[in-house]
């Protein structure tokens, strides 16, 4: 078999494994002085380790096992496939070296292999690149890389490159089931690298495992877990300290109790995409572009000191469903296990409630119809669009128009059965690449962002206009929230300014107009609307209505690794490093923020501690 074109598989496999072991060498004498130097322990740290470097190396190769079984014979055997077949190789080689020195400056930042921090650095790839090209010399390394790579291919080109093949089809198919049939065995076997915990030393741990195994995993599972990097209590310790701030633990429910009489008013909650507060008029904006939303704020209950928890559309969409900071990691919403936790939901459907959730695009995406038909929603979607109800569509769905029509459509169809409804709205056009209908706005389709959160505007303005003339109007309680503001980038790490985002409740019937400038939360969205409807409910909810007069102002704000914590001035975070961080928040505008750090006092880490570590606890003993 070795003498055919699989050889050439096999050789970079190899190099795979060598490599590997090579990168476990040198991040094991980088930390010589924490690692277990027992022969025990050592033997069986480079034991496993070569376990999952071979998985690993299948995996990585299944693209190169389909290629050599597929390429022709006599496209084989030429030089020009010789040629292809050294780019092939010089290009496997660079990646691998490449991985070995990412690895490196990653072990030296975080002793650790690739987990979910990697992952978020392919998230946010302008601020890591910047930040890679700011402290590194990336062109020499980069440089040094390919004349290491081509040196080393030049040097095996005989045994590597000289090949010839005669096998048929079905003698390569033969030859190809053994790489391509063991890594299918191995994802169904395998999950995390479990076999990895041979000793109490974190370190041998971590150098048993695989770099890029552990990259996959992470991706795999969407998760960072909360224990292994950020800082700690005894969990007693928090739920204590949980009891006295918030009113439940982790056994104990929060008991919410309405000081409204129960009204089972119908409910439209419209999550906009990407409306940052500094877009909108009645903030200042100075261009005109939500001349709607702004009218209706002043007739609304306006929030103007509200603040998301993250930068992403399903970090929103927890808030307000969930209740609950922003847990380390992807969102809950994307993790396996998304239905576990007291949900706004739940709550409405034992009030007798439909909900419904609608969405203008596929909601697979970002596995939305996943969580919402787990939560108690009915799924609306692109693909219960009619073609007569689709006059405007792109990449993400059809346009805002489309979207809130259909929505009047099944308000009617809900009203008709006689039972309250709960409707929530996911927006898309106010998003890249900013298309909708020409000729609704003054500004043209696919100009920009100006462009598309006018055409939101004019949506909305067009949906309450068409809303008035419905039966059910008059007992219909409307909520208009961002997801999340319309970037994410500054010059801090958590700018705080980047998360500020309107929440207006209109109701004319209902709600009387008032300006409301506390400091609040995402999460306080629905404890808020629930006090109005009137409900007396049980949950472990973090948020409260924001309208009481004992509501406590605080707000929390993350980006996947930091987590935030805003109260009376001051930014409080936590880093994956098991490090707390204090920083005063000397000026606060739409478009800018100055911090200056300070010490962080015992007390003000625990409160940090509490909320996230709770909040991480909470979810992961869910059942």
């Amino acid at each position: 078999m070795l003498r055919d074109r699989f050889k050439f598989y096999y050789a970079m496999l190899l190099a795979f494994i060598a490599t590997s072991f090579l990168t476990r060498v040198m991040l094991m004498l980088i930390s010589a002085s924490q690692v277990d130097m027992s022969p025990a322990t050592l033997l069986k740290m480079f034991g496993v380790g070569l376990f999952y470097d071979i998985v690993a190396g299948l995996y990585y190769f299944i693209p190169l096992a389909l290629y050599l079984l597929f390429v022709p014979q006599k496209l084989f055997n030429t030089k020009l496939h010789h040629i292809i077949l050294s780019v092939i190789a010089v290009t496997i080689v660079f990646g691998l070296i490449f991985n070995g020195v990412s690895e490196y400056f990653f072990w030296e930042e975080f002793g650790k292999r690739f987990n979910f921090i990697a992952v978020d650095y392919l998230v946010y790839t302008h601020e890591v690149i910047k930040n890679i090209q700011e402290s590194y010399p990336l062109p020499t390394i980069l440089s040094v890389i390919g004349v290491v790579s081509a040196a080393v291919v030049y040097l095996f080109r005989k045994p590597l490159l000289n090949l010839e093949d005669h096998t048929t089809f079905t003698q390569r198919l033969k030859y190809a089931a053994l790489p391509l049939l063991l890594p299918v065995l191995f994802f169904n076997l395998l999950d995390k690298q479990g076999l990895s915990e041979i000793s109490k030393n974190i370190y041998n741990n971590e150098l048993a495992k695989n770099g890029t195994y552990s990259l996959f995993s992470a991706f795999r599972h969407n998760e960072l877990d909360y224990y292994e990097f950020y800082k700690t209590l005894d969990n007693k310790v928090v739920m204590k300290n949980l009891m006295r701030l918030e009113h439940f633990d982790d056994k104990t429910p929060k008991h919410f109790i309405s000081d409204h009489k129960r009204e089972n008013y119908n409910v439209v909650l419209i999550m906009i995409e990407s409306l940052s507060a500094e877009y909108m008029g009645i903030f200042g904006n100075k261009k005109n572009l939500t001349p709607h939303l702004d009218a209706l704020a002043k007739e609304s209950l306006f929030f103007d000191n509200l603040f998301a928890t993250g930068t992403r559309t399903v970090r929103g969409m927890e808030a307000v469903t969930l209740s609950i900071p922003p847990t380390p990691g992807r969102s809950i919403i994307k993790r396996p296990k998304n239905n576990t936790l007291d949900s706004m939901g739940k709550i409405l459907r034992s009030k007798g409630y439909e909900n419904k959730f609608i969405y203008a695009g596929h909601g697979y995406f970002d596995n939305m119809n996943n969580f919402f038909s787990r939560n108690g929603f009915e799924i609306i979607d692109r693909f219960n669009f009619e073609d007569d109800e689709v006059t405007f569509a792109n990449v993400w769905g059809v346009c805002d128009e489309d979207l809130l029509k259909k929505t009047l459509k099944e308000a009617d169809r809900s009203y008709a059965k006689g039972e309250p409804f709960f409707s929530f709205v996911m927006t898309t056009s106010n998003h890249r690449p900013y298309t909708y209908p020409e000729g609704k706005i003054d500004i043209p389709s696919h100009t920009g962002r100006d462009g598309g959160v006018k055409y939101t505007d004019y949506a909305i303005g067009q949906f309450i206009k068409e809303a008035k003339k419905k039966s059910w109007f008059d007992h219909t309680i409307f909520v208009i929230v961002a997801d999340h503001n319309g970037g994410s980038a500054g010059k801090t790490s958590l700018p705080l300014y980047r998360y500020k985002i309107p929440l207006i409740i209109y109701a004319p019937k209902i709600v009387t107009p008032q300006t409301i400038s506390k400091l609040a939360s995402q999460i306080d969205t629905m404890p808020t609307l629930f006090n109005m409807l009137g409900f007396d409910y049980k949950a472990k909810f973090y948020g409260n209505d924001i309208l009481k007069e004992n509501f406590k102002e605080r707000a929390f704000i993350g980006n996947y690794q930091k987590l935030g914590y805003v109260k009376n001035g001051y930014l409080y975070y936590l880093t994956p490093d098991k490090k707390s961080h204090k920083e005063k928040i000397e000026k606060l505008t739409l478009k800018s923020v100055k911090y200056h750090p300070e010490k962080i006092t015992q007390e003000e880490e625990k409160e940090i501690i509490t909320y996230y570590q709770s909040a991480s606890y909470i979810y992961e003993n869910s059942k």
